[in-house]
């Protein structure tokens, strides 16, 4: 091996991975770019503080969790992450998730599944899985999301509503409504009234004053009116006690061969998750800025920040859209700003942890029922099921299944009926037509040209014709267009197939022709193929289809001479040879 070979996938490896920190370091960075990645960084920090605390109680964790995820995941992130603009953190999207974890296998099991899910996305980022990850079907991701947000929404009814249930809250989301309908005699009116004003708040400050921070303007008046008039309603110091004045210090989660394969299904559904969310939020914030995120190093940075997260006692973590374009719109420069939001969550913590206690855990409900009203996007949902029965299916099944059953078996289910709509479309688009339907016709004023070799001799000779396949030949259209292609068969002497419209093929596709024209052979008919792209070509000579069964021109006029001069010679075509025959 050269050198020049044995360094050229070493530089690749190192494009492919070098974080955008260290991009945008090289491009030059200046105090002004710091200045606008310090104010952005402030920007979402305020931003996620209330988020992440509201996303870690709704799953069934203490505050502390969120902010550790925020802090230690959110700085990982950042620093090693592919994408210019992520802010990573926990997210809306793994509550049902994480609180059946909890539920399932304890806070123990939570962080091992995070720390085991933190390895899947660092080795699906080198092994280089980003891209494929990518190909979500976009139905499927907006069933799943949909379907959170309606899960999250349910899950909140209970601290909208200052219900008190007479036992446990369960998991499924018909047993909690259930639940939540026979306590409603205990709505507290106090705590609806702190849900709706934040709410309102939010909405309110969103569509009039969009510049200002509403949800934590929100939750402050919610905390400060419940300070002030003393009301009877359940806060973050009541529930949870004061939050730590730090980090906790890094410890291994509790590891043994038992415990990981049990809570294998929860660290993969936070490993599939995770991967989806994370590459979305950076997909994202390209259309946003016109930059492009490095996916694989995307993914490797955010198996990085879950390991980490998992070893300070954080919850998962992933890119998060909506602190995302929050980043975006306050004018981050680069990845700087999701370090300095990390910072500036420490330094809360640090600083002024007593103050969240105040927090209402209604005010935080009203929260995550913006959260969830947002997820699910109701213009696109109707728009996909007024699409395609492909694409509605798709999208409804992903929708039900993440609502009723499980998130895992959702995404499976989406992406194997948005697979199936997708080949059978692709099939539909595969076609046969005669020559003739390629003839230029004459124009009474068309130019003098318009009368060619290929019209005159499909014209006059009748033992040449001519196919043209369009489309792609592929295991899905192979047989009908095999089927096709035998029914041309009629005593020609030579048969021309115009590839110049085939789009792909695959080997079930090359077989069909190979089996075609091995049936044409034994009828004495040759065989060209005309106008066929390189990787077609080198799919059809991979599946037997070379010199001795078929010869190639490089389009149909050629094809048309080439056949016009045997036909000529009165050279007909032999069984496994015939007069096209030529180096490939």
């Amino acid at each position: 091996m050269t050198k020049g070979s044995a360094t050229q996938p070493a530089n690749q490896f190192v494009e492919l991975f070098t974080p955008k920190l260290i991009t945008v370091l090289k491009e030059g960075y200046n105090a002004s770019a710091l200045r606008a990645d310090i104010f952005a960084g402030a920007t979402v920090a305020i931003v996620a503080l209330p988020l992440s605390m509201a996303i870690a109680i709704a799953s069934g964790v203490g505050p502390e969790r969120g902010l550790y995820a925020a802090i230690i995941g959110g700085f990982f992130v950042s620093l090693l992450g592919g994408s210019r603009f992520q802010i990573g953190g926990p997210a809306g999207a793994f509550i049902v998730l994480v609180s059946a974890t909890v539920a399932a296998h304890g806070v123990d099991g939570l962080l091992l599944a995070t720390f085991l899910s933190g390895f899947m996305l660092a080795i699906a980022g080198f092994v280089r899985l980003g891209s494929y990850i990518r190909l979500i079907p976009y139905p499927v991701t907006v069933g799943f999301t949909a379907g959170i947000g309606v899960i999250i929404f349910v899950s909140q009814i209970k601290d909208l509503l200052g219900l008190t249930l007479t036992g446990p809250e369960p998991g499924p989301i018909a047993e909690k409504l259930a639940a939540d309908f026979a306590a409603a005699s205990s709505i507290n009116p106090s705590a609806l009234l702190i849900s709706i004003l934040t709410i309102l708040l939010i909405v309110g400050l969103r569509k009039w004053r969009p510049s200002l921070p509403g949800i934590l303007i929100a939750v402050s008046v919610a905390a400060a009116l419940t300070a002030a008039l003393n009301l009877p309603v359940e806060t973050i110091g009541s529930k949870f006690g004061d939050l730590p004045r730090g980090l906790a210090a890094p410890a291994l989660p509790a590891i043994s061969f038992a415990k990981v394969i049990d809570i294998l299904p929860s660290a993969f559904s936070f490993f599939l998750l995770g991967a989806i969310e994370s590459l979305l939020s950076a997909t994202v914030a390209d259309a946003m800025t016109g930059r492009r995120h490095r996916s694989n190093c995307e993914l490797a940075a955010q198996g990085t920040a879950n390991i980490a997260s998992a070893l300070f006692g954080g919850m998962v973590v992933t890119g998060t859209i909506a602190r995302t374009a929050t980043n975006i719109r306050a004018g981050a420069h680069g990845p700087v700003a999701g370090i300095a939001h990390a910072v500036f969550i420490l330094a809360f913590m640090v600083i002024a942890a007593p103050l969240a206690s105040y927090a209402p855990l209604a005010a935080l409900a009203g929260v995550l029922a913006i959260v969830a009203w947002n997820m699910f996007e109701k213009e696109a949902f109707a728009s996909l099921l007024r699409a395609s029965k492909g694409d509605a299916a798709a999208l409804l099944a992903t929708f039900l299944l993440t609502v009723f059953r499980d998130l895992t078996e959702a995404i499976i289910a989406g992406v194997a009926i948005g697979a199936i709509a997708f080949i059978h479309r692709m099939s539909e688009t595969a076609a046969l037509s005669d020559g003739a339907a390629l003839v230029i016709k004459d124009q009474p004023d068309g130019p003098p040209e318009a009368r060619t070799a290929y019209e005159s001799v499909a014209r006059s000779n009748r033992e040449i014709a001519v196919y043209r396949l369009s489309g792609a030949l592929f295991f899905g259209s192979a047989a009908s267009l095999g089927v096709a292609l035998d029914r041309v068969l009629r005593g020609q002497k030579t048969l021309i197939l115009d590839f110049s419209a085939v789009t792909m093929a695959d080997s079930t596709g090359a077989n069909a022709i190979a089996s075609f024209t091995g049936n044409a052979a034994r009828r004495g008919i040759g065989v060209i193929i005309a106008g066929a792209s390189a990787p077609v070509r080198r799919e059809l000579l991979a599946g037997g289809l070379n010199a001795s069964r078929v010869a190639y021109e490089s389009d149909v006029e050629s094809a048309l001479a080439a056949a016009e001069q045997s036909s000529a010679q009165d050279n007909p075509a032999a069984s496994d040879a015939h007069p096209f025959n030529a180096p490939v």
